[in-house]
């Protein structure tokens, strides 16, 4: 039964976890389709690796700690080793599910410096899923979020 329950609350909780996607200039949510975009056009200054830190929404402390807290509770005899069990458990779970957060959510990106045609130069950090490299001409793309592709036109 115990079990059960468990990989239910699992099953329910860390798709959303995997679900998280990194900002992305090729990726789109479902949401964004047909949505307006402004652009620009520019050129990449500097290009560093980041990392981005991951989630602490307390949604992986609180699945581990209900499994933990669930499996611990079907350890001893009587109701009192039960009871410590189930404490035990609960709080061995939150910290491996708060870990487990962090990491699953965690990722490396870029931070690009761009120079637009006009106008002060700014910071975007994305994915760099184009391998973009300084020197290269980008459109600038703002939708609310602003996102940089590479620049296939001819000018």
């Amino acid at each position: 039964m115990y079990k059960k329950i468990t990989v239910l609350l699992l099953m329910i909780i860390l798709p959303g976890f995997f679900g998280c996607s990194l900002h992305s200039g090729s990726t789109y949510n479902r949401n964004e389709m047909g949505s307006p975009q402004y652009f620009k056009k520019g050129v990449v200054v500097s290009v560093r690796d980041v990392e981005i830190k991951g989630t602490e929404s307390g949604a992986g402390a609180a699945a581990g700690a209900t499994a933990g807290g669930l499996a611990g509770s079907t350890l001893g005899g009587n109701t009192a080793t039960r009871a410590l069990g189930a404490l035990g458990g609960a709080v061995i779970g939150g910290v491996v599910g708060h870990a487990t957060e962090d990491v699953i959510t965690s990722s490396d990106a870029s931070e690009f410096i761009i120079q637009p045609d006009e106008g002060e130069a700014y910071a975007v950090v994305q994915v760099n899923d184009e391998e973009l490299k300084p020197g290269e001409r980008v459109l600038i793309m703002d939708s609310g979020k602003v996102r940089i592709v590479r620049d296939q036109s001819t000018k």
